[in-house]
Formats: C-alpha cells, sequence, structure tokens
C-alpha cells in the first residue's frame, strides 16, 4: 500500500508534463441522482435570464449599466451594502456545508463539473467511446477516421461554448439587449461580437482542454477545504478498515476465503481510479483534487455486487464514523457557523424590508458659496438625484425642511415624478433666515415626499456666513 501511496499531482508526470485524465463513464444511482439535480441547473441557467417577473429579468447583472436583477426584484448600486451582506453569507453558509458535507458542492452544483461531466465528456463518450477507446485513439496515428472525429468533437465543443457565452452575455446585458444584437447582426455590433468570441475561446479552452486544472490548480476551494474539514466531515471516504483488513488489499480469486486469509474486501480492481474524473485514488484518502462526485462509489458498489460483497465500501462518511463506528453530530464549530448564519439572514432580511422604495441624495452644488438676500435669508444652491428602486412610477414627489424653518425652491416645477426604475435629477434653492442658524455649517434633515407621504429623509450641509453664529 505505501508503495503505491500518491504524494503527488495525479494529472502531472515525473516529468512535469500533463496527464491526461481519460475517466471511464460512471453509471449507478449516485450518477443518475447528478444527473437529475445538473439538468434542472442547467435548465436554470439558460432559462433564468429569459424569464421575466412584472417584466424584470429573473436575474440580471450589468455591471456596465449599474443595473442588478435578483429573483425579479430590482437593486442598484445604492444597494451594494445588501450585496456585501449577501457574499457574507454565502461565504459562511460555503463553510458550515463544506465542514458538515465537505466539498460535495463541487461535485453536484459547480457549473464547471456540470458543463464538464454532464454535457462535454458525454458528448466526448458519444464521439470516442469509454476510457479504452479514447485512450487508444489518442495514441492512433491521424487517419482519415481520427481526423473526423476530431474535428466533429472540436466543432460541437466550439458551437456550445460559444452558447454558454451568450447565455452568459444575457445575464450582464439583459436577454432583450442579447435578442436584439441576434436580430441585427454580429457586424452591427463588433464591439460586442470581439469580447463574445474571447469568452467563447475561454470556455473552449476550459472544457476542452484545462478540464479538471480548474478544480486542481485554479480553483482555492480544494485549498479551502483543507482547513474547514476535520475528521467529523462527511465526505466521499473509503472505509480502509474494512477495505484493507489485515494483510492489505488481494486480487479477487473464486472460492478464496479472504477473511480467513487476513485481507480486506477491496480486490485492487482499480475501477475507481479509473472512473475519477480527477485522477486520484480515494484509497489514499481525502485529497484536494476529489470533487465528491461520487463516480467512484458507484463503481465501486458494482464491483461489490458482482462478488457478493456488501456495498458502501467507498461510501458518503467521515473518518471517525469509518475508525470509531461514530455517527453524525452537530460539532460546536458547526454550531458557532450557524448561529453567525442565522444571526447575519436576520440582519438581510431585515434591511430587505427597511429598503425605501426611493434613494434620495441631495448635495450643495460644488465650487457654489451661500448668497445673502434681503430680510436676513441665507440661500444655498443643490443638486438633487431620486432613484426610484420600484416597479411603479412615484408621482407628486416634492421636498420639505424637516429640521429648520425655511423654504426650498424648485428651479423648475414644485411637484414631480419619479419613473419606475429611473433616476431623476435636478437643481433646488434652500432659504433659510440667519436667526434660525446655529453656526456657519448646519446639518439639515430634508423629507422627500409622494404627496402627502413621507417615502424617504435624508440630509445635507447649509453653509452661512460666521457673523450670524
Amino acid at each position: 500500500m505505501e508503495e503505491n501511496f500518491r504524494d503527488s499531482i495525479g494529472t502531472i508526470t515525473k516529468e512535469g508534463k500533463r496527464n491526461w485524465v481519460f475517466p471511464k463513464k460512471p453509471s449507478g444511482r449516485y450518477y443518475d441522482y447528478r444527473k437529475y439535480v445538473s439538468y434542472f441547473l442547467l435548465v436554470f441557467l439558460i432559462a433564468a435570464p429569459f424569464v421575466k417577473i412584472n417584466g424584470h429579468q429573473f436575474l440580471l447583472f450589468n455591471v456596465l449599466d449599474r443595473r442588478f436583477n435578483i429573483f425579479g426584484v430590482p437593486f442598484w448600486p445604492q444597494d451594494f451594502h445588501l450585496m456585501v451582506i449577501s457574499m457574507i453569507i454565502g461565504v459562511i453558509f460555503i463553510a458550515l456545508f463544506t465542514v458538515a458535507y465537505g466539498r460535495i458542492f463541487c461535485g453536484w452544483m459547480c457549473p464547471q463539473t456540470i458543463f464538464l461531466e454532464m454535457v462535454f465528456r458525454r458528448i466526448e463518450y458519444w464521439i470516442d467511446g469509454d476510457r479504452g477507446a479514447q485512450m487508444r485513439l489518442a495514441k492512433a496515428p491521424w487517419t482519415g477516421k481520427k481526423i473526423r472525429k476530431r474535428v466533429l468533437k472540436w466543432i460541437i465543443f466550439f458551437i456550445i461554448s460559444f452558447f454558454i457565452a451568450n447565455v452568459f452575455l444575457a445575464y450582464l446585458v439583459g436577454s432583450d439587449q442579447l435578442l436584439s444584437y441576434i436580430t441585427d447582426g454580429p457586424m452591427a455590433h463588433l464591439s460586442t461580437m470581439i469580447p463574445l468570441l474571447i469568452f467563447t475561446g475561454v470556455f473552449y479552452f476550459i472544457f476542452a482542454w484545462f478540464r479538471e486544472q480548474v478544480c486542481i490548480i485554479a480553483c482555492p476551494y480544494g485549498r479551502l477545504q483543507g482547513v474547514l474539514l476535520d475528521n467529523k466531515s462527511i465526505v466521499v471516504a473509503y472505509d480502509h478498515k474494512r477495505g484493507e483488513g489485515e494483510n492489505g488489499r488481494k486480487k479477487f480469486r473464486k472460492n478464496e476465503d479472504r477473511e480467513a486469509l487476513g485481507h480486506g474486501d477491496c480486490i485492487d480492481c482499480l475501477q475507481c481510479v479509473n472512473v475519477c474524473p480527477t485522477g486520484i485514488d480515494i484509497r489514499n484518502g481525502t485529497q484536494l483534487e476529489c470533487v465528491n462526485c461520487t463516480a467512484c462509489i458507484d463503481e465501486c458498489d458494482h464491483i461489490m455486487e458482482s462478488i457478493d460483497k456488501p456495498k458502501g465500501l467507498i461510501r458518503y462518511a467521515s473518518e471517525d464514523e469509518i475508525t470509531k463506528k461514530e455517527k453524525f453530530k452537530f460539532t460546536p464549530r458547526m454550531k458557532g457557523y450557524t448561529a453567525i448564519l442565522i444571526v447575519l439572514t436576520g440582519i438581510l432580511v431585515g434591511m430587505l424590508f427597511m429598503r425605501n422604495e426611493i434613494e434620495a441624495n441631495i448635495l450643495r452644488l460644488p465650487g457654489q458659496l451661500y448668497e445673502r438676500k434681503e430680510n436676513n435669508i441665507i440661500s444655498n444652491v443643490y443638486t438633487y438625484k431620486l432613484v426610484n428602486k420600484t416597479t411603479t412610477d412615484i408621482e407628486n414627489v416634492s421636498f420639505e425642511l424637516m429640521s429648520h424653518k425655511g423654504e426650498i425652491k424648485m428651479v423648475s416645477q414644485d411637484s414631480f415624478t419619479v419613473p419606475a426604475e429611473e433616476l431623476t435629477e435636478g437643481t433646488l434653492f434652500i432659504e433659510i433666515n440667519a436667526s434660525a442658524l446655529n453656526g456657519d455649517k448646519d446639518k439639515l434633515k430634508i423629507g422627500v415626499y409622494s404627496g402627502d407621504k413621507l417615502v424617504e429623509t435624508t440630509v445635507t450641509q447649509f453653509l452661512a456666513p460666521r457673523s450670524y453664529n
């Protein structure tokens, strides 16, 4: 066992070259479950930018125009604090999930794994065949048959990569905008077409060549799990107690009493290695390359059935369950993560309920001083920006001073309408009698009203001469 123990990355040879992985096509109950989950997530990923709720795209992340829709609800850059809290909640949730169940997200929900295993590799199995056929084709000379297979596969991979790039573009610019680009033709939008082709090339490179290296080299989550996992975490694990026995593994022979000979149930068939998409041997324990895809579980269960041994030699289990027969427990660390998660979720929910319908900013016009008027009146000029975060127009909008006696004079009309999901800007003057001021810099509280309803309050600075303190 020690001679075969791998202490280096399985996809790199001793000479430092790429060791290409040809995984066997998986099958079994866990693989079927993964297909159902993957198909659901693929449909969701593709459909989300095109589904609309109350006329709003279900998911939109338009960074350039600073427009965001989350589950059909529009958000603005002024809601960035909500995004920060949401990201922190996501990080804590991933940490909690990893502490409890290991890297299960990577094998079941990560877009990289879903696209690679459930789309590109399934096409590869259809064109090139299973593991053995792929290995023979890779070593074969460039005959007409190999060229046809390679060209067909590369063309299909490029088309799917282009489709994926378009789906992600729909998340960025909006599905309506994407459809207009398609209708107008690529030559009418070269500034968009060129980046689209660049991203298509990136996706093609990842899924046609880089593949599992994303999980092993690029993704930091594999390293993160090293500090989050412990002996109580549920991971895809090899039951070394049962598999090794007293005298280690041994090839299977009919009518042999393995238990009497002191050998474990592992028959060293290497099928768990052959089916692994990252090329590791799960029998060496938890490794950063393992994405918990469960392919080795299904394959090992097939072998155990064929030799009349109990399933579960490789299964979801913790190290303590294998060595000490301890069942899963909610550890103090998990309780701590859960408590933080509940508190942060409560804060986010509270912020969402307290989220104002309109965001108001009133600022003094840069470079302008106060103005003295008749009857001891001091005047300051301001610019205002109002963001309507709702899906309906806010009508009869006006401003009123709430902290001082004075008057607000609009440059245009006294009341106006802020259109749904739009930004309205303008200029106004605030006039206050010097006797009502407390110093040369007073903080004013201003109410924003829609008719008689107070919809928002904001504060701004009011400048006055020092002599009027």
